[in-house]
């Protein structure tokens, strides 16, 4: 098979299918509606307009920390097309920049620079979740997770108790270019489509693509090819490397998928 060589047959269908099981599943809880953070990229946009086609209530939470102006700009963009378009959404802003400074402020100083840099990336992760929590308790809602099949379930390209840590995964079945697809159907606003995928957790304008080393499209192909157990001989030196590159990070990350593990007592210790 050739990377990304397939479409999705149906986006309205898939669409619709993801309506559906949002207002079910909320039905089922007795909840009131959802809590989406929306970071100005295509799964966020994405679900928290699914979100909104159920009709019931939604709640858009921006929550930048330090955040790159563009993709300020993006999520600021989408809130106001979603509000415009569904009756059902409103939005509140929670501009984080001072508890995480606050944070920074108090903890030690690392030896390692690297590793503090990428825990304090995935601290902002987790301070929206928090956040997101406040907000779903406060209006007795859900919150809706953004990650898609790769991300979730290929390489593990979320934050542990971060963006990871929801109540249901509408999208979490769909790989990031059906996500795409789905955002062509909804009629996302294009400066959303047309961005290049990135966590936002940084500060800056890096990519997925740049701290993964390979690109979406490529990503699902590795995915498909590691659940066959396909034979790298046939593979040319860009399969190969992106193939070890999902690998690499499909391995690395299932402490993210796997449930948590739990001591078992034996029973005549009891």
């Amino acid at each position: 098979m050739a990377i990304n060589d397939l479409m999705m047959k149906s986006p309205e269908k898939v669409a619709n299918h993801i309506t559906e099981w949002l207002t079910n599943y909320l039905e089922e809880t007795g909840m009131n509606g959802f809590v989406v953070g929306v970071s100005g990229g295509i799964d966020s946009a994405v679900t928290s307009t699914l979100c909104a086609k159920t009709g019931k209530s939604v709640l858009c939470l921006e929550m930048p920390i330090k955040q790159e102006s563009s993709q300020v700009n993006r999520a600021q963009d989408h809130i106001k097309w979603l509000k415009a378009n569904f009756k059902n959404v409103k939005s509140f802003r929670l501009p984080l920049d001072s508890v995480f400074e606050s944070f920074t402020e108090i903890i030690p100083t690392a030896e390692d620079k690297e590793a503090q840099f990428l825990s304090l990336a995935n601290t902002r992760a987790r301070l929206r979740m928090t956040s997101l929590y406040y907000f779903a308790a406060l209006h007795h809602c859900l919150v809706a997770g953004t990650g898609n099949k790769v991300e979730d379930f290929g390489v593990g390209f979320y934050t542990k108790y971060g963006d990871g840590g929801v109540d249901l995964s509408p999208i979490a079945d769909l790989m990031k270019t059906e996500v795409f697809e789905i955002a062509k159907y909804l009629q996302i606003i294009d400066v959303i489509q047309n961005a290049a995928p990135t966590d936002g957790l940084w500060g800056d304008d890096r990519t997925d693509e740049d701290q993964l080393g390979a690109t979406y499209p490529e990503l699902e192909w590795a995915m498909e090819m590691y659940q066959k157990n396909n034979s790298q001989s046939s593979f040319n030196s860009r399969q190969k490397e992106i193939f070890a590159i999902y690998t690499k990070h499909h391995l690395q990350n299932q402490h993210k998928m796997k449930p948590i593990p739990v001591c078992k007592i034996p029973k005549e210790f009891l």
